[in-house]
């Protein structure tokens, strides 16, 4: 499948965790979809919301239309709108967020913001979700990893 991440390989398989692709889609068209939801879809459902593009504001409204339909057909748990954020923290590339940068100190990892601009949308994502405090964020470092930002050995 494109778009999963080598630190995701652990669930890729069975998807049975929201991959990052995911998840910066349901950010990205203003749905809170539980693992309740997404356990109870189809493999074939899931793949779908993996491959599905988000390119233009048609595909967001087809994203988002599909989820609703999804979670009517697999499951009695209504979703959630989320709020669309007008300018979200992984569009930002004049500073990295206070809270990449507070996880990359915890660490001790530095990374310039040449290195934070030059990533993808996806992967400034990943970062940002991976080090929010409420996050299991075991896959941090194997994220920075993957990302080129530092040496294989830390």
């Amino acid at each position: 499948m494109n778009n999963l991440f080598e630190f995701e390989q652990d669930f890729v398989e069975s998807l049975h965790c929201i991959p990052m692709i995911v998840r910066y889609k349901l950010d990205s068209c203003g749905v809170k979809l539980k693992l309740e939801h997404w356990n109870k879809f189809s493999q074939e459902a899931r793949q779908q919301l993996v491959q599905n593009s988000i390119n233009t504001p048609e595909e967001i409204t087809g994203y988002r239309s599909l989820l609703y339909e999804l979670a009517e057909q697999y499951t009695n748990i209504p979703l959630k709108d989320l709020p669309i954020e007008d300018h979200p923290l992984w569009l930002e590339i004049t500073k990295l967020p206070d809270a990449v940068q507070q996880k990359l100190e915890e660490i001790g990892v530095n990374i310039t913001l040449k290195q934070w601009q030059d990533l993808s949308h996806l992967q400034r994502f990943s970062l940002i979700k991976l080090s929010r405090p409420s996050h299991e964020n075991k896959n941090f470092l194997p994220a920075l990893r993957e990302f080129k930002l530092l040496e294989k050995n830390l």
